[in-house]
């Protein structure tokens, strides 16, 4: 090692000894706390106490919500709480919906801004060009360089509206652009409605939503709102001109294919709905009398105890058949035992056998070695000392011999 590297070396060490040696007590108990998991505070700084029942701020994901509704019941969120005075009634309701939209439509065809109509608004123009009477929300939709020019050039202004009714109707709607709407994506989820026109008499209003190509890189022509909804760009245009309410609108090219992917079919044949009927003679969607309800009602009752009753059924017809299924499943269970223990069975028949005749063998050769040295002996010379012993030996076998030998005789 070079000279010049080992006195570097020794001035950190020696730096490194006496910054260690000027830190405070507390902050050197800090440090050897944060060895056992806890936070390092900073050099010359005290932690303070939380009180009891703080929470830690959430960090800030986006910005704030900016359009509020009074809430409190479901129909309270479709009004904007600062125009908010209560709820409305029906006919309160369809008037204001009615003129709302005349007054929307009419100042963004005066005004050469395109706009088109979306959701159940556009589904109620499929039915008959009007608003489906039980429909609180309305829905349009622009693009998103549309709603940028808006924001420039239009942001926060009132709107006179004189309808050509008689006598007329006198409104004034605010076109409030929302600042989250430069944003076109989703983010925190509090900013998905770009912007309303809202009836400053009591707060109804319309919700209006920008389409973007969010990702022209990976999806071109692919057009979609903070709301998950994606459209391809022939979905939509050419846009085609109608009517609603009386007054000039737009809708999507491929109205059809949009309704069916949002609602399904259904959607676009069912004539009974929310208290409501199809009169196909009127073309018009009629609120249901009180009498009509309540036989609803009944009707709705006796199919429900007959669902009730066939669900009832089935349940009982699940049940049994989950009972003969255990059964089958206990009887195949005790057929498997059954054969496994005629295979144990079987095998300890067979082990015994094995055994048997292992023993016979072993028996067999025992006598073939007895035999071998008998064999062995009495091809040895014999001594008369040997040859007494073994007559000896032999003396009783041969007395037997003689005594079936004389009995024979006998006989």
């Amino acid at each position: 090692m070079r000279p010049i590297q080992t006195i570097i070396i020794l001035v950190t060490f020696l730096c490194f000894l006496i910054d260690a040696a000027t830190i405070p007590e507390e902050h050197r108990q800090r440090i050897s706390d944060d060895t056992n998991g806890k936070r390092l505070e900073p050099r010359g700084t005290t932690r303070r106490p939380r009180k009891p029942g703080h929470k830690r701020k959430k960090k800030d994901e986006g910005m704030p919500k900016y359009f509020h509704e009074p809430g409190r019941t479901q129909l309270g969120n479709h009004y904007d709480s600062r125009y908010h005075h209560g709820i409305q009634d029906y006919a309160d309701r369809k008037d204001t919906q009615m003129h709302m939209l005349r007054a929307y439509l009419t100042f963004f065809h005066v005004n050469h801004i395109e706009t088109w109509l979306a959701h159940g608004t556009l589904l109620g123009w499929w039915w008959n060009g009007k608003m489906l009477p039980w429909d609180w929300d309305i829905d349009t939709q622009v693009s998103g360089s549309t709603l940028k020019y808006l924001g420039e050039h239009w942001n926060r202004t009132h709107y006179g509206y004189v309808s050509n009714d008689d006598p007329p109707v006198k409104r004034t709607y605010l076109l409030d652009i929302n600042p989250a709407s430069i944003e076109r994506e989703r983010g925190n989820g509090n900013n998905i409605i770009d912007a309303r026109w809202i009836d400053t008499r009591n707060g109804l209003y319309i919700d209006i939503t920008g389409l973007s190509e969010t990702h022209p890189d990976d999806q071109p022509g692919v057009w979609a709102c903070k709301n998950y909804h994606r459209y391809h760009t022939t979905d939509l245009y050419p846009m085609r001109e109608t009517m609603y309410e009386g007054v000039i609108a737009k809708v999507p090219y491929a109205y059809d294919r949009i309704l069916t992917q949002e609602y399904e079919e259904k959607a676009l044949v069912l004539t009974d709905y929310q208290g409501h009927r199809w009169d196909p003679i009127v073309k018009e969607w009629l609120q249901k009398s009180e009498a009509e309800l309540e036989e609803d009602r009944k009707e709705k009752e006796a199919a429900d105890r007959i669902k009730k009753a066939q669900k009832k059924r089935e349940g009982e017809k699940k049940e049994e058949a989950d009972k003969r299924e255990e059964a089958k499943k206990e009887k195949k269970i005790q057929e498997q035992e059954r054969k496994d223990k005629e295979k144990a069975e079987k095998e300890k028949e067979k082990a015994d056998g094995k055994a048997e005749v292992q023993r016979l063998k072993e028996q067999q050769f025992l006598m073939r070695e007895k035999s071998k040295k008998k064999q062995e002996v009495e091809q040895q010379p014999q001594t008369p000392d040997k040859a007494a012993n073994n007559s000896n030996v032999d003396a009783p076998y041969i007395a037997k011999a003689r005594e079936q030998l004389d009995g024979a005789a006998r006989i």
